[in-house]
């Protein structure tokens, strides 16, 4: 069994490797965490002889894979369609239209972008502005606008349920309410988000000619804006869900269905095609399966290490026999140190398993230190890796440069802040 537990460790640190280093090897790391989910299942059913246990535990694994993916789905087809009826060109043209200089750009676009992420998820919020960024920044103030875009991406996802992914695995594995998370993670992430905006707009010194297309004028329809606010609305759905005790993705999927139903009922009434006639077919094809994949392959090599045993050994190592408060708060810290070099998503699927406490307060310390720990580096983070694939000159060396020190300080506010809720507020 101890053979076996060895070799299970030091293939998942491989893969876990292979998965850091996906940028620069080229390999996909959905199709490296499948692999070594199918490996690690395999290892399970030639050491365990229990098959009433192996059974059960693929079927709870299976039960939370499904929550999360089916979520994502329907999350992720919603946002396309925000896409598809121009709601984020509408945030540019606007900003455009104030006229304001590099510095105050920056600012609006940052604030924007961290409520944006609690409501969407922080990877398309990521992509989006980085998008309009390019078209009001140059140079040197491109690379500090992209930084700040994945810092307050992080810190905007990480008090919201909806808002990272990190978030919602911890909010659909029933550890904090979504009363808990707003309320003892607002605060400290807005402090986080504060300070990274006020180090970095300091660093912009010069102004940028933005970018005005010929043809800059959005005209919406009623029924078009119908559509948007029914797409927006639709993610208040999984709460109001959530109070009567069904899976958050019940609201998902009904909140699109709703829209779907919309859409198609506007198309038979205008009979007109255009560009925005929201064929949900064509928009599901543009979502990343991929990342989907990678979700499932980390859940079921995390739930088979868990099977294995291997889990509560590193339970013990991170936080002791007894788990007493102090160890829970110093290893979720640490945990989301180690998210700037590792995976945020493995990460919490371990530390789910691992952490014994049912204090929602400690679990939204997890999902803020995992969910903004992902900034001190480059590749920390999803929105990190998607922006680095975007802007070309912004490498390691230039994050670093630019992000690390603000990061720094709005990381140890950030617990500071926690901290002060916990003791000194019931």
């Amino acid at each position: 069994m101890e053979f076996f537990k060895i070799i299970s460790i030091i293939f998942f640190l491989l893969s876990y490797l292979l998965i850091s280093l996906e940028h620069k090897i080229k390999l996909n790391k959905s199709a490296i965490s499948l692999f070594t989910a199918g490996f690690l299942w395999v290892v399970v059913g030639l050491t365990l002889k229990s098959k009433e246990k192996i059974i059960h535990n693929l079927e709870i694994a299976g039960s939370e894979i499904f929550n999360i993916v089916i979520f994502l789905l329907a999350a992720m087809t919603l946002v396309e369609i925000l896409i598809n009826y121009n709601f984020f060109d509408l945030i540019r043209l606007n900003l455009i239209k104030l006229k304001l200089k590099d510095k105050f750009q920056f600012i609006i676009i940052g604030i924007i972008t961290f409520f944006l992420s609690a409501l969407l998820d922080n990877l398309t919020i990521s992509i989006v502005m980085t998008q309009i960024a390019r078209r009001f920044f140059k140079k040197n103030n491109l690379l500090i606008a992209a930084s700040g875009i994945i810092i307050l991406a992080n810190a905007g996802g990480a008090w919201s349920p909806l808002g990272d992914v990190t978030t919602i695995m911890i909010w659909l594995s029933g550890k904090f309410s979504t009363f808990d998370v707003i309320r003892w993670g607002i605060l400290p992430s807005l402090v986080f988000g504060l300070i990274s905006i006020l180090f970095l707009s300091k660093k912009i010194q010069s102004n940028s000619q933005d970018i005005i297309e010929k043809n800059n004028n959005i005209t919406l329809t009623r029924g078009e804006k119908l559509v948007i606010f029914t797409t927006l609305i639709s993610f208040i759905f999984p709460l109001l869900m959530n109070q009567f005790g069904l899976q958050p993705y019940i609201g998902l999927l009904f909140g699109l269905g709703l829209v779907w139903i919309i859409i198609e009922l506007l198309q038979l009434k205008s009979q007109v095609k255009t560009h925005l006639e929201g064929d949900i077919d064509k928009l599901v094809k543009k979502i990343d399966i991929s990342t989907l994949k990678f979700f499932i392959g980390i859940l079921l090599s995390i739930s088979a290490l868990n099977t294995l045993g291997i889990l509560e050994n590193l339970s013990i190592i991170l936080f002791g026999h007894e788990q007493q408060i102090n160890r829970i708060i110093t290893g979720n810290i640490i945990l989301g140190v180690l998210s700037s070099i590792i995976d945020n998503v493995p990460l919490t699927a371990i530390a789910i398993d691992i952490i014994k406490t049912t204090d929602s307060r400690l679990w939204v310390l997890l999902a803020l230190t995992v969910g903004t720990g992902g900034s001190f580096s480059l590749v920390g983070s999803v929105a990190g890796v998607v922006v680095m694939g975007i802007i070309k000159r912004l490498n390691f060396a230039n994050y670093f440069r630019i992000a690390f020190l603000p990061v720094f300080f709005s990381y140890i506010s950030l617990v500071i802040i926690w901290l002060i809720q916990y003791f000194l507020l019931d």
